[in-house]
């Protein structure tokens, strides 16, 4: 039975939902009392936001002007620390994330990337474009490769089981310690990463955004990565220092890197890393509403949250501020 009352009160819902999603949120803001607006995330204006006592769904941050109406907001993205920015979000407001639908989604546009790049499959479709028949030599595998997730949560879990069955050995990467199994060999912390660098012949990362994360991968962090291994990024863009990545590539001290996350974003069309024949590059697009099966997901964890509220019950991944 419902416990929470949204009489008088407004839902903005900017999820992309099928009809059989819409009829159910409604059902529940009609039952409490409410109503709802659905308005996809570029058609939303200030006005949706300053009125709703709920947003189930991204916004962009510069719409969060007056907040006297919002009580909670649901991302339906897996990373928040845009909204944690000063100004953005009232602290009243409460504030869930849908961390953990994203697995399949970015685990396999990691992968893909890794292995495009591993074949060169890169190469020879910048040869396809100009109608050139051209042998690129030697390529690399992922079997018996040891591979270095750092972030061993729910994406780069999946991203191991991908690289697990392929025949790498997958060490994880946690900032606390917990037991290994499947698919990892060890799991590791991170005060550990200079003695783990250096011995992986993959080093993936899905961290996201904090103080301690933040330019985490510098020139001596490149430095002391194995000759010839390939660096990946699903996480967060600003791990990186794009110069220092630039020089790894540019000097063959890296084979390859995966980015689907750059710093800064948007890349700049002038950035040297655009240019580096081994880097494959995509703009932030891995955990969007490309993947059906990850839309779905995300959406039913936003309707379930939902419910959770109305009947004031513990929100999943609700944000401590």
């Amino acid at each position: 039975m419902t416990k929470v009352s949204l009489a008088g009160k407004k839902v903005l819902v900017t999820l992309p939902v099928t009809d059989e999603e819409r009829e159910v949120i409604s059902g529940l803001i009609d039952e409490s009392g409410g109503s709802v607006s659905f308005v996809l995330e570029p058609d939303v204006v200030g006005s949706d936001v300053d009125e709703a006592a709920i947003v189930l769904g991204n916004v962009p941050a510069s719409l969060f002007h007056s907040q006297e109406a919002l009580e909670w907001f649901q991302t339906s993205s897996a990373g928040y620390d845009n909204y944690l920015a000063p100004g953005i979000l009232a602290t009243k407001v409460r504030l869930s994330c849908a961390a953990g639908t994203y697995g399949q989604a970015v685990s396999e546009h990691m992968f893909a990337q890794l292995l495009c790049l591993m074949k060169k499959l890169h190469l020879y479709r910048d040869n396809q474009s100009q109608s050139l028949w051209h042998d690129e030599g030697f390529v690399d595998t992922p079997a018996g490769a040891e591979v270095l997730v750092i972030g061993a949560g729910d994406i780069g879990t999946k991203f191991a089981q991908l690289m697990a069955a392929m025949g790498a050995k997958v060490t994880g990467v946690r900032r606390k310690v917990v037991e290994a199994g499947a698919p990892y060999v060890r799991m590791a912390t991170m005060n550990e990463l200079d003695e783990l660098l250096p011995k992986a012949d993959v080093v993936a990362s899905v961290l996201p955004s904090t103080p301690d994360t933040k330019g985490l991968a510098n020139a001596e962090f490149f430095q002391k990565m194995k000759d010839g291994a390939y660096f990946v990024n699903g996480g967060r863009g600003d791990l990186v220092d794009s110069d220092a990545l630039v020089d790894a590539l540019k000097s063959g001290k890296l084979a390859g890197a995966a980015l689907d996350v750059t710093n800064p974003e948007p890349l700049p069309k002038e950035h040297a890393l655009w240019k580096q024949p081994n880097a494959l590059i995509s703009p932030h697009i891995a955990g969007f509403w490309h993947l059906g099966a990850q839309t779905r997901e995300t959406i039913a964890f936003c309707i379930n949250n939902l419910r959770a509220y109305l009947n004031d019950e513990p929100l999943v991944n609700e944000v401590e501020r």
